[in-house]
């Protein structure tokens, strides 16, 4: 039965792709975010409306979300917008059972929510991935056995705060990493957190395979690099992104998603590592990513595909475009002339990326107003991010 709409959980510009996505074909869209989440995604022409979170509360949102269902939304397509909303959906499935489930159970999605469960499932089904060391203590942490240079990133992202807002921090030297160890478990607690040494190269080593599944088995799928991106060694957040042609990421990406009977959508983050020329797991997201309008427009346009797929019509296995580009322009201009400055990107391969045709993140012809107030968000986000830090 085809759900009689879509209820997005989050404004970011992903789930402003998901908007437009099933907007575009007559979908109803509806949002819920709280006060301080991105707000692109509810300026959008393709949302009906937005609706505010109770609380932080997980059991409270349940019986939010449940009153919206019982609101004229019964059946509606759940769909989350980050890791935190898919891990509400699959920890809650039988509470939501009003609605239509687009991320499996929690006994399968943990798997790729979780970074230490992700690395297990590698190590089992033999996919490749960096060197990882988990420690107790600050003390344990400054004897682990792992090259330098490390990044300290946390397994899964309890709360917002520095480390998890950055993602990972960067440590150059043993001698530095007790310190910042002991300043990372303040914040997320030592059992939380990983020491992965940095695999080298920047976003051009950086390759993703993105999957619509059932059962394990992937009925559309796309490939692209992670061309440039914030950090460049950790990819925060992907500022140019195209699509490419990566024959060895299919079999160990096919490997992890049978193993862990995955149905859904899910993106699988690798880097390949110049010391031996092999694709290294980073991250599986169980969700939406942030590059999902490229998808589109080369020619494999997911939330509409999981829209097919969640009511019970066939999907297409359409074949993806190549060189395919997505760009987003507030974020790829200072990381692109840092590169530029340190002559580890030439002017004229920058100058070829910015060509037409390319995707924009948030920008659309059709749809105008989240791209018109980017600008004033990233600038309220970056304010708020120096005032917490005690900067300005």
């Amino acid at each position: 039965m085809t759900p009689g709409g879509a209820l997005v959980l989050g404004a970011n510009y992903p789930a402003l792709g998901v908007a437009r996505s099933l907007g575009r074909r007559g979908v109803p869209v509806d949002l819920v975010t709280g006060p301080d989440d991105p707000t692109m995604a509810s300026v959008s022409r393709y949302s009906r409306k937005t609706h505010r979170w109770p609380s932080a509360d997980e059991e409270e949102r349940v019986e939010f979300l449940r009153s919206l269902g019982s609101n004229g939304r019964a059946g509606w397509a759940l769909v989350p917008g980050d890791d935190e909303t898919a891990a509400l959906i699959a920890r809650n499935h039988d509470a939501l059972d009003g609605f239509t489930h687009t991320v499996p159970r929690w006994d399968v999605l943990r798997w790729a929510y979780d970074k230490r469960l992700s690395y297990e499932i590698a190590d089992r089904v033999g996919v490749r991935r960096p060197v990882t060391a988990r420690a107790s203590s600050a003390a344990e942490a400054a004897a682990v056995d792992v090259r330098f240079p490390i990044a300290l990133k946390p397994a899964v992202k309890v709360e917002q705060n520095a480390l998890t807002a950055m993602k990972a921090w960067r440590v150059d030297r043993r001698a530095d990493l007790e310190r910042r160890f002991e300043e990372a478990q303040q914040l997320v607690g030592a059992d939380v957190l990983m020491i992965q040494e940095i695999v080298p190269g920047g976003g051009e080593m950086q390759f993703s395979y993105a999957a619509l599944c059932r059962d394990g088995e992937p009925l559309a799928t796309l490939v692209a690099r992670r061309t440039r991106q914030y950090p460049a060694e950790f990819g925060r957040a992907s500022t140019f992104v195209e699509t490419v042609d990566c024959p060895d990421i299919v079999e160990p990406s096919e490997r992890l998603i049978r193993e862990m009977s995955y149905t859904g959508l899910i993106e699988l983050e690798y880097k390949r590592d110049p010391r031996d020329g092999e694709l290294k797991l980073l991250d599986m997201n169980p969700r939406v990513w942030g590059w999902l309008t490229l998808c589109g427009a080369a020619g494999v346009d997911f939330p509409w595909l999981l829209w097919l797929f969640v009511s019970g019509r066939d999907v297409p296995a359409p074949r993806q475009a190549q060189g395919v580009r997505w760009l987003r322009l507030t974020t790829d201009t200072p990381t692109a002339l840092k590169q530029v400055v340190r002559r580890r990107l030439p002017v004229r391969e920058y100058a070829r990326s910015l060509r037409w045709p390319r995707e924009s993140a948030i920008f659309a012809w059709d749809d105008p107003v989240p791209g018109l107030t980017e600008v004033p968000v990233l600038a309220y986000v970056a304010a708020r991010r120096m005032l917490s830090r005690g900067t300005v």
